[in-house]
C-alpha cells in the first residue's frame, strides 16, 4: 500500500490501468492500522465463524478490531491467516483478547481452542 499523499507519483507514471483502494475508517482521523493474525488451532471438530481483536497496550488503552465481513474455517493444526483492522495504533502490545462467534442463536455455543497465534503489523512490519 501507499499513503494517500504519494500515491499518484508512485502509480500513474507505469503504462498499465492502475486502480487505488484507500482503506479508511468513519471514524476521525480516518486512518486504519492493519494487522495480520495468524491463527493455529487444535479443535478435532471443523469450527467456523468470525473472530474479533482487542488489544491492550501497558497503560491500559484499548482498541477493538473492525469486525471481519466473511466467516473463518477453522480445522486442526491448520493455520488461518485473517486481516484486522484498528482505529488507532497501538505501538506496545501488553494484553491481546480475541472473541470467537458463530452469529447463530441455535445449538450449543461453540469454543476455539488455540494452539498458536502471531500479530503482525502491515503499517509496521519490524513489529
Amino acid at each position: 500500500g501507499y499513503h494517500a499523499d504519494r500515491w499518484k507519483k508512485l502509480l500513474i507514471p507505469y503504462s498499465s490501468p492502475t486502480k487505488a483502494y484507500f482503506d479508511t475508517s468513519d471514524q476521525d482521523p480516518f486512518c486504519m492500522y492493519n494487522y495480520l493474525l495468524d491463527i493455529t488451532t487444535w479443535d478435532k471438530s471443523i469450527r467456523r465463524g468470525f473472530i474479533k481483536v482487542k488489544i491492550i497496550d501497558h497503560d491500559g488503552n484499548t482498541v477493538e478490531s473492525q469486525k471481519n465481513s466473511e466467516a473463518s474455517t477453522f480445522q486442526q493444526y491448520k493455520g488461518v491467516k485473517i486481516m484486522t483492522g484498528f482505529h488507532r495504533d497501538m505501538e506496545k502490545i501488553a494484553k491481546i483478547s480475541l472473541t470467537f462467534s458463530t452469529k447463530t442463536l441455535i445449538g450449543p455455543r461453540k469454543k476455539l481452542r488455540i494452539l498458536q497465534m502471531k500479530l503482525k503489523s502491515l503499517n509496521n512490519p519490524e513489529r
